[in-house]
This record gives structure tokens, sequence and C-alpha cells, in this order.
């Protein structure tokens, strides 16, 4: 180290004036990813759920789950942006200096990228997977009624007598696992969120 390294200049002050910056930061990234991924997955899940409604109508309301699943993670987002909205701490009066640290303004970015990016990437398998699934099963229930239309009574490998709850079963339990990395981001959110530092300013 040099002789000027413990100058002015280079020292990092706790509550630096850029410090709130990383705090709304976290609020931003919480709900703006969140809520991509509960678009993306509200979208691709419909485009499925509409598809399987032209052959099977009956089905669409039994099929609805998933756009249910992806709704939710945009609350998760909002939760906790209000969560670190309450946490930030404005100039104090008179002075105008910060009392807001750095400490607390890495552990709120990180608080909102973790449940961001989580619900970002739960909405992305959401709608995947609810894409797939639901287009199957409307698939099969079209076909089990074609065979009984044709006047197959036989087994014909299950599928005159398939009423679709297989899988509509493992369908939803591939949501109900993808919903949980969404769920894992908000409690790691909110973990992060209770780490704070505030410089008392005399």
């Amino acid at each position: 180290m040099g002789d000027n390294y413990y100058e002015a200049g280079n020292i990092s002050y706790p509550c630096a004036s850029w410090a709130p910056i990383l705090g709304f930061s976290g609020c931003v990234f919480a709900v703006v990813f969140a809520n991509i991924g509960g678009a993306y997955g509200t979208a691709k899940a419909g485009q499925g759920i509409m598809a399987m409604g032209i052959r099977s109508p009956e089905l669409l309301m039994k099929n609805i789950i998933p756009v249910v699943m992806a709704g939710v993670l945009g609350i998760y987002g909002l939760i906790v942006a209000v969560i670190l909205n309450g946490k930030m701490m404005p100039p104090q009066n008179g002075t105008g200096a910060s009392v807001y640290s750095q400490y607390a303004g890495f552990a709120h970015l990180g608080a909102g990228l973790c449940c961001g990016l989580s619900s970002l990437a739960s909405g992305l398998a959401i709608g995947i997977a609810a894409d797939a699934g639901t287009r199957a099963i409307g698939a099969q229930a079209a076909m089990a009624a074609s065979w009984k239309k044709m006047g197959f009574t036989g087994d014909a490998g299950g599928q005159v007598n398939s009423t679709g709850d297989a899988l509509f079963v493992g369908t939803v339990l591939i949501q109900v696992f993808a919903g949980n990395l969404g769920l894992y981001g908000l409690i790691s959110a909110l973990i992060l969120s209770q780490m704070d530092y505030s410089c008392e300013q005399n």
C-alpha cells in the first residue's frame, strides 16, 4: 500500500450518499422481474388452456390452476418491494447527511434480486409446463371421446375409459414444484431484508 492509501479520498464511508440507489434498485428488481415471470407464465398457460378448450371446453375451468399460480408470483415481488420500501431511510433533516448504509443497501439489493429472479424462473417453468400439460390433457380427453364414438368398448390402450385424471395430477404436481422456486426466493428475500445497519448522525 502506498503512503496515500488512507487519505480522505480513498475512504469508503458506511453511509454514502449513493447507498439508497441500491435499496430502491432492490424494490424495482423484485417487482419488475416477478411481474415478468408472472406475465409470461399466465400468457403461456393461457395459450395451452385456450388450445385445449377448443376440443374439450368442459375441462377449461379445471385447468385454470397454472394461471392462478403464475399470478401469485407478482404478489411475491410486491410483498418484498413494500418491505424494502419500509426499510429505506431519508437523509437527516437539517444536515442532509445519509443514514442509510451500504451494508443495508447491498442486502436489500440482494433481497430484490433473490425474489425477482426466482419468480422469473418460476414463471418460465410454470408457463412451459402448463402449456404442454393442458394440451396433453385436452388431447387425451378428445381421443377418449372419439374412441367411444367409434364404438370401441375394449381397453384400447386405456384410452376409452380414460378421464385424464392421471395427466391432470401430474401436471399440477409439476406446476407446484415450479411454483416453489418463487417461494424459495421470497423466503430468502425476507431474510435478507432484515439485515440493517444505519449511521447515527449527531
